[in-house]
Protein backbone atom coordinates (compact mmCIF):
# COMPACT_ATOMS: atom_id res chain seq x y z
CA UNK A 1 0.00 0.00 0.00
CA UNK A 2 1.15 3.49 -0.67
CA UNK A 3 1.75 6.43 2.45
CA UNK A 4 -1.15 8.64 1.89
CA UNK A 5 -0.54 12.20 1.12
CA UNK A 6 -1.65 15.37 3.12
CA UNK A 7 -3.51 17.71 0.35
CA UNK A 8 -3.28 21.39 2.09
CA UNK A 9 -6.36 23.49 1.85
CA UNK A 10 -4.84 25.89 -0.87
CA UNK A 11 -4.27 23.51 -3.59
CA UNK A 12 -7.46 22.20 -3.29
CA UNK A 13 -8.53 25.88 -3.80
CA UNK A 14 -6.50 26.92 -6.27
CA UNK A 15 -8.13 23.85 -7.97
CA UNK A 16 -11.32 25.21 -8.35
CA UNK A 17 -10.26 29.25 -8.97
CA UNK A 18 -11.50 30.00 -12.18
CA UNK A 19 -9.71 33.31 -12.02
CA UNK A 20 -5.86 31.96 -11.96
CA UNK A 21 -5.40 29.45 -14.73
CA UNK A 22 -1.75 29.43 -13.93
CA UNK A 23 -2.08 28.05 -9.94
CA UNK A 24 -5.18 25.66 -11.33
CA UNK A 25 -3.42 24.22 -13.44
CA UNK A 26 -0.40 23.46 -11.19
CA UNK A 27 -2.50 22.27 -8.46
CA UNK A 28 -4.36 20.22 -10.72
CA UNK A 29 -1.04 18.34 -11.84
CA UNK A 30 -0.02 18.13 -8.45
CA UNK A 31 -3.83 16.22 -7.44
CA UNK A 32 -4.61 14.23 -10.72
CA UNK A 33 -1.45 11.85 -10.29
CA UNK A 34 -2.35 11.41 -6.65
CA UNK A 35 -5.57 9.87 -7.12
CA UNK A 36 -6.19 6.47 -6.25
CA UNK A 37 -3.64 7.04 -3.30
CA UNK A 38 -4.82 7.82 0.12
CA UNK A 39 -5.66 11.65 0.07
CA UNK A 40 -5.66 13.19 3.70
CA UNK A 41 -7.69 16.61 4.52
CA UNK A 42 -8.24 18.25 8.12
CA UNK A 43 -11.27 19.55 9.78
CA UNK A 44 -9.10 22.75 9.29
CA UNK A 45 -9.17 21.88 5.61
CA UNK A 46 -12.31 21.34 5.07
CA UNK A 47 -13.53 25.17 6.78
CA UNK A 48 -10.59 27.48 5.19
CA UNK A 49 -11.75 25.81 2.11
CA UNK A 50 -15.58 26.60 2.40
CA UNK A 51 -14.30 30.14 3.55
CA UNK A 52 -12.22 30.82 0.37
CA UNK A 53 -14.15 29.73 -1.65
CA UNK A 54 -17.62 31.33 -0.96
CA UNK A 55 -16.05 34.72 0.26
CA UNK A 56 -12.47 35.63 -0.89
CA UNK A 57 -11.88 34.25 -4.61
CA UNK A 58 -12.44 37.08 -7.21
CA UNK A 59 -15.26 34.74 -8.73
CA UNK A 60 -16.86 33.38 -5.51
CA UNK A 61 -18.43 29.46 -5.53
CA UNK A 62 -22.30 29.28 -5.25
CA UNK A 63 -23.01 27.64 -1.55
CA UNK A 64 -24.34 24.85 -2.85
CA UNK A 65 -21.65 24.26 -5.13
CA UNK A 66 -18.94 24.76 -2.33
CA UNK A 67 -20.87 22.75 0.31
CA UNK A 68 -21.21 19.87 -2.72
CA UNK A 69 -17.32 19.98 -2.84
CA UNK A 70 -16.81 20.08 0.80
CA UNK A 71 -18.60 16.79 1.29
CA UNK A 72 -16.69 15.15 -1.65
CA UNK A 73 -13.36 15.95 0.39
CA UNK A 74 -15.11 14.89 3.77
CA UNK A 75 -14.78 11.26 2.10
CA UNK A 76 -11.31 11.15 1.76
CA UNK A 77 -9.54 10.45 5.18
CA UNK A 78 -9.68 13.53 7.99
CA UNK A 79 -7.95 13.96 10.59
CA UNK A 80 -10.29 15.57 13.44
CA UNK A 81 -8.40 18.96 14.61
CA UNK A 82 -9.18 18.83 19.03
CA UNK A 83 -7.44 20.21 21.56
CA UNK A 84 -4.15 18.30 22.12
CA UNK A 85 -3.59 19.07 17.99
CA UNK A 86 -3.74 22.26 18.82
CA UNK A 87 -1.64 22.08 21.84
CA UNK A 88 1.46 20.24 19.95
CA UNK A 89 0.88 22.80 16.69
CA UNK A 90 1.17 25.33 19.19
CA UNK A 91 4.79 24.25 20.18
CA UNK A 92 5.52 23.75 16.39
CA UNK A 93 4.44 27.00 15.36
CA UNK A 94 7.15 28.66 18.02
CA UNK A 95 9.59 25.96 17.74
CA UNK A 96 9.07 26.50 13.42
CA UNK A 97 8.68 30.35 13.55
CA UNK A 98 5.76 29.70 11.07
CA UNK A 99 1.81 30.54 11.80
CA UNK A 100 -0.47 28.12 13.97
CA UNK A 101 -2.71 26.99 10.50
CA UNK A 102 0.74 25.94 9.03
CA UNK A 103 0.97 24.03 12.36
CA UNK A 104 -1.91 22.43 12.23
CA UNK A 105 -1.42 21.41 8.72
CA UNK A 106 1.58 19.41 9.04
CA UNK A 107 0.73 18.15 12.72
CA UNK A 108 -2.51 16.73 11.26
CA UNK A 109 -0.01 15.21 8.54
CA UNK A 110 2.09 13.52 10.99
CA UNK A 111 -1.59 11.98 13.03
CA UNK A 112 -1.92 10.66 9.99
CA UNK A 113 0.76 9.11 9.06
CA UNK A 114 1.91 11.03 5.93
CA UNK A 115 5.21 11.49 4.58
CA UNK A 116 4.09 14.28 2.27
CA UNK A 117 1.92 17.22 2.18
CA UNK A 118 0.94 18.47 -1.08
CA UNK A 119 1.63 22.51 -0.88
CA UNK A 120 2.58 26.15 -2.07
CA UNK A 121 3.79 26.80 0.91
CA UNK A 122 7.11 24.75 0.42
CA UNK A 123 8.99 27.79 0.83
CA UNK A 124 8.20 28.85 4.27
CA UNK A 125 8.06 25.41 5.50
CA UNK A 126 11.51 24.45 3.89
CA UNK A 127 13.63 22.75 6.29
CA UNK A 128 11.30 21.38 8.89
CA UNK A 129 11.51 18.08 10.47
CA UNK A 130 8.42 15.79 10.02
CA UNK A 131 6.77 14.66 6.56
CA UNK A 132 8.18 16.15 3.44
CA UNK A 133 6.24 19.26 1.82
CA UNK A 134 6.11 18.87 -1.58
CA UNK A 135 4.92 22.29 -3.48
CA UNK A 136 2.08 22.12 -5.95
Amino acid sequence: MTDPIFVDTNVWVYAVDAADSVKRERALEAIVPARGRDLVVSTQVLTEFYAVVTRKLAVPLPRDDAEAMVRQLAALSVVAIDAGLVVSAMAGSREWQISIWDALIIRAAEVAGCRRILSPNFQRWSGLTGPRHDPS
